[in-house]
């Protein structure tokens, strides 16, 4: 199960609702949700090259890092830059009941998705009964 991710970002939020401030778009977006036995999670990262996302996954804590070049070169008069560039990272706090050792990753049309099985131990399984002539299964 996914347990949560940056803290910070939630006081950021309310900080910028507290004090009025015109809220930043956040540079890497994200949705998780649990289809089945597979935890889902879309983080947007429109205009990065595929080449820079970078993955790392140490302790249960999933690290995303992406980096995005602006578009206007150095001899270009910049007008209005409203999209953000540089670096940018993001890090996930994964259950205990994930399988980290089988996270799948796709990046198409700006999105990148992860994939993230359930683990096999974290499933519910059925249990044989032994004894007598009646064999009857439980669910634990």
């Amino acid at each position: 199960m996914l347990m949560r991710t940056d803290p910070f970002r939630e006081l950021d939020r309310l900080t910028q609702q507290v004090l009025g401030t015109a809220a930043r778009p956040a540079a890497m977006p994200m949705d998780a949700y649990r289809s089945g036995d597979t935890f889902v999670v879309e983080l947007d990262l429109p205009g990065v090259d595929p080449e820079s996302i970078d993955l790392d996954v140490e302790r249960n804590v999933l690290t995303v890092r992406a980096e995005r070049h602006p578009s206007a070169d150095e001899d270009s008069e910049v007008l209005i830059a409203e999209r953000p560039a540089g670096n940018f990272s993001r890090q996930l706090f994964l259950g205990e009941t994930l399988d980290t050792e089988r996270i799948d990753a796709a990046y198409e049309a700006g999105v990148l998705r992860l994939r993230i099985p359930v683990a096999d131990q974290a499933k519910p399984r059925k249990i044989t009964i032994g004894g007598g002539d009646a064999r009857k299964q439980i669910s634990s």
